[in-house]
């Protein structure tokens, strides 16, 4: 095995901040992984809001989250953040790249790039100088999906702008976005459902939970969904991963792999459909009649290895209509 198919060989040492339990983990994990047959054990989606208030707030805003798009074939986006959201901080933001593949800088691959955030700062002037590396351009260069922002309290204006392997913009960015910190997330109440005032208050918890920091125990996941919500085909599928980046297959990168996302029919795990972004994608489109699916969501390596414990997770889906 060459120094380059080691699993968990990149980034292993401990390193300042991190904790090393976790570290440790998530090192050993591929090793464990040779020394038991390479069979993972997958790692489960988080559930819905188990309060009934909860729920149905939730619920109300699947068709937003997982609406399909065909009407740009390029864009950048916020998968989990809208104007006027109001956040606690840190709050999580989740990048959305449709039309281009990610891979980390230093990467020159045709139709990929990875992601910036403009905080509080207007679009450069010019795409052929380099972004610069300052608290107003915070760099992603290792082909990350998402990160957190810790941001004190006030208005804060985002917009998400992709570039090269040279970090020279494409003429790819997103919408402007402000968002309110209403204070840090340690000593600000968590917003609750009110009945009484329902639309208001469910607009508010809604705002909080999809800026909430993604759980420890789920470093691969669908970002726009969870486990059993119920779905109308077709709809949108939005991947992510924690503490690895997203580089398309044809070149190496330390800690990085593409996305493969398997649908099999919940009874019998019979094949449905498999999607293998290899060209960097994080997201997909899903067209399937309805049913109980279950999705497997893979991080895969140079050598086609997982990088990872696949995810698993159940997909409802309760009605097809046409687009």
């Amino acid at each position: 095995m060459s120094r380059d198919s080691r699993p968990g060989d990149a980034g292993c040492a401990l390193r300042p901040g991190k904790a090393p339990r976790r570290r440790a983990q998530a090192c050993l994990m591929p090793w464990l992984a040779l020394l038991l047959g390479a069979v993972w054990v997958p790692a489960q989606a988080q559930a819905l809001p188990t309060g009934e208030l909860e729920q149905r707030c939730w619920l109300s805003h699947t068709r937003e989250r997982t609406k399909v798009n065909l009407r740009e074939a390029s864009v950048a986006e916020f998968s989990n953040l809208r104007h006027a959201y109001a956040v606690r901080s840190p709050f999580a933001v989740d990048f959305a790249i449709r039309g281009m593949g990610v891979a980390p800088a230093g990467i020159r691959l045709d139709g990929t790039g990875h992601h910036h955030i403009l905080v509080n700062r207007d679009l450069p002037a010019s795409v052929t100088e380099k972004i610069p590396f300052d608290d107003s351009h915070r760099h992603f260069g290792k082909g990350q999906t998402g990160t957190l922002l810790d941001l004190p309290p006030g208005r804060h204006r985002l917009r998400l702008l992709f570039a090269d392997h040279e970090h020279r913009p494409y003429f790819l960015f997103s919408r402007e976005i402000e968002v309110t910190v209403r204070g840090p997330r340690s000593s600000t109440a968590r917003p609750k459902i009110d009945p009484a005032r329902f639309a208001e208050t469910c607009a508010a918890w809604y705002q909080d939970e999809v800026s909430s920091p993604p759980p420890p125990d789920e470093p691969l996941r669908i970002l726009n969904v969870r486990a059993g919500e119920p779905l109308t085909s077709p709809f949108n599928l939005r991947l992510g991963v924690n503490g690895f980046g997203i580089c398309a297959a044809g070149a190496k990168a330390e800690q990085s792999g593409h996305f493969q996302l398997e649908l099999l029919e919940a009874v019998g795990r019979a094949p449905v459909q498999t999607f293998r972004l290899s060209n960097g994608a994080t997201q997909v489109n899903v067209f399937v009649g309805a049913g109980n699916y279950l999705a497997r969501l893979r991080l895969l390596g140079p050598d086609g290895g997982d990088l990872l414990p696949p995810h698993e997770q159940l997909l409802r889906v309760v009605r097809q209509e046409a687009l």
